[in-house]
């Protein structure tokens, strides 16, 4: 498991370490800010000699999106790949010219889409106006001149340059993530490259290129369709987020609706990117084995260059509309029965977060009280959990459960209000409580350890706001009191405030179970010789692993890092998720794979 996800989704784990708290009690960073707005955080240490993790944090997601532009922030994720005016082609006046022909045309393509397919779809003569199966003859032979022109710009395309530079000079771990919050942007590099990284990054945010737009659009396209329309319950749990946030901005997916993908122009893309992504409303953060002035010269020199081009965004004015009564969701799925009660919580940094997080401690783990009451005791769940998520502008606090044997849906349900009431009417012990606190400081000394995770957490936390966060929730959390808790789950967990998703599986159905064989055809022919060791040692470690609550709350941290993982991954973590799942089953069976066949 953990071979796994330092193989393919290390991306992914960013999206936990706020609700985690594995976080510093003291971090100090050196800040510094360039004339342009731009702010740095920079954070010295030689733990780990001659390597450096540096990068850029956006504090823009699909939350500062609208309808009609969903995922364009994740869009422009993709796009940041593609390389520069000057990086990622042989020829950079040619790939201009090309670029701005497919502009026009691409404009013709739209203003086409709008004015004749939106119609045809009105009157019912077809389903999907971008979809090119519905192209006319006109539209066809648009289409085939983009395509001509795409052709003659791919001669002169170098793909994948902006990655191939970096490992050229010892880089390695490049990636980025979007997130509802935020977008980010990583790499791990020799201390002797440091200026290669500022060149290369200011430059991507200097002079971004959108090459291959088009294209870019059909992955996006195909990753949703891997990530949720794909998955046995993805639809589902996207509709469900949707009824849950109401007219919060966070009622669509970060990956958009399928409806807006195709939709929205290229001067769009690019004005988003000149409000957002301008060094007035960006912090870099380096973290490593580096000399402090000299980062702060080649800051000066590649990043003080960026011009702002707009004025900075006017902050998000969001306001999360009530729930006033209790809202049920309920659908079909070729998976196992499953439910979640979720309620509305707290936002990132508000004084609650750590009492809702102590909570969630207090339900999950072996020894915690769901595992205990519904898996031990009662034996009427395979498994259960909670969790909490803070997020900038509002926070949701769940319980799931999946039923054992029989059992149904209602009764889990049922099992989840005695839990619940049992927090709002009895002190928790000071045991109990301390036992928590004591787990979290554990995770808090674990998150210190390595350049990329103090990376993160820097970057992420001072993206919601400041990264003093890391040296004031340790305090809160363990300030946190039995009373604390009986308050908040009096407060904010209430019957008439809650919303209910029950999935069923369909009648007569069967969830399809990946090989390997299927992992591997799905990973590109470069990844495969580096994922697949480590999925066959992940392999390994879950066919031994004995403990049902922790591969239970594996399981759960996977599904709350999927808008996290890049497409290439998706067969692969789903594969990953199935071998734990089989695991799981096994073990509720009281089949150990461990005692069989000893010396085999």
């Amino acid at each position: 498991m953990r071979a796994l996800r330092t193989a393919a989704i290390s991306a992914a784990a960013i999206m936990m370490i706020p609700a985690s708290t594995a976080i510093a009690q003291n971090v100090q960073p050196i800040e510094y800010t360039l004339d342009n707005g731009m702010k740095f955080l920079l954070m010295p240490r030689d733990e780990q000699p001659n390597i450096i993790t540096a990068g850029w944090i956006a504090p823009v997601g699909s939350a500062n999106e609208r309808p009609g532009i969903t995922g364009v922030s994740h869009l422009l994720e993709h796009l940041l790949f593609k390389g520069t005016d000057s990086i990622g082609t042989s020829d950079a006046a040619l790939d201009l010219d090309y670029r701005e022909q497919l502009t026009v045309i691409r404009e013709q393509m739209r203003a086409y889409a709008l004015d004749i397919q939106y119609k045809r779809m009105y009157a019912g003569e077809i389903e999907n106006p971008w979809d090119p199966a519905n192209d006319t003859d006109e539209l066809r032979e648009m289409r085939a001149e983009m395509t001509r022109i795409q052709d003659l710009q791919s001669e002169i395309t170098i793909k994948n340059e902006f990655d191939s530079i970096y490992t050229g000079n010892g880089g390695s771990g490049m990636n980025a993530g979007t997130s509802n919050d935020f977008t980010i942007f990583y790499i791990n590099v020799p201390s002797n490259k440091l200026e290669l990284w500022a060149w290369m990054e200011s430059d991507r945010l200097m002079d971004p290129s959108f090459r291959e737009l088009d294209s870019e659009r059909f992955v996006v396209i195909e990753e949703r369709r891997q990530r949720l329309e794909a998955t046995a319950t993805g639809k589902l749990g996207e509709q469900f987020d949707s009824m849950f946030w109401v007219a919060s901005p966070y009622n669509w997916p970060v990956i958009g609706w399928m409806s807006d993908l195709m939709a929205y122009t290229e001067d769009e893309i690019r004005e988003y990117f000149e409000t957002y992504y301008q060094p007035a409303n960006l912090v870099g953060v380096i973290v490593g084995d580096f000399e402090v002035e000299n980062a702060k010269q080649l800051i000066d020199s590649y990043f003080g260059r960026i011009d702002n081009k707009r004025p900075k965004a006017a902050p998000l004015v969001t306001y999360s509309v009530p729930l006033l009564g209790e809202m049920r969701y309920s659908g079909e799925c070729d998976c196992q029965d499953q439910v979640e009660v979720r309620y509305r919580s707290v936002p990132f940094g508000h004084p609650d977060e750590a009492v809702f997080d102590v909570m969630a401690d207090l339900l999950n783990g072996r020894t915690g009280r769901l595992y205990k009451a519904l898996v031990e005791e009662q034996g009427i769940a395979a498994g259960a959990g909670a969790s909490h998520r803070s997020q900038h502008y509002a926070g949701s606090f769940s319980f799931n459960a999946r039923p054992k044997g029989a059992t149904q849906l209602a009764e889990l349900e049922e099992a989840w209000y005695l839990e619940l009431d049992r927090l709002k009417t009895e002190p928790v012990s000071d045991r109990e409580l301390q036992k928590i606190k004591n787990q979290q400081a554990a995770d808090t000394f674990r998150g210190l350890q390595d350049n990329s995770s103090l990376f993160f957490q820097l970057a992420i936390t001072e993206g919601y706001g400041s990264y003093e966060y890391l040296n004031e929730q340790p305090k809160r959390i363990a300030a946190v009191t039995a009373e604390d808790i009986m308050r908040v789950a009096n407060e904010y967990l209430k019957a008439d405030a809650r919303a209910v998703a029950s999935y069923l599986r369909k009648g007569g159905t069967e969830e399809v179970m990946l090989t390997l064989d299927d992992v591997r055809a799905s990973l590109p022919e470069d990844m495969v010789a580096m994922v697949l060791p480590g999925i066959e040692t992940g392999m390994a470690e879950i066919a031994t692993a004995t403990d049902m609550a922790e591969l239970q709350s594996q399981l759960e941290e996977m599904d709350a890092q999927k808008d996290m993982v890049p497409p290439q991954f998706q067969t692969a973590m789903k594969f990953m998720k199935q071998q734990i799942q089989n695991r799981i089953n096994q073990l509720e069976a009281g089949e150990d794979s461990t005692e069989q066949g000893g010396d085999q």
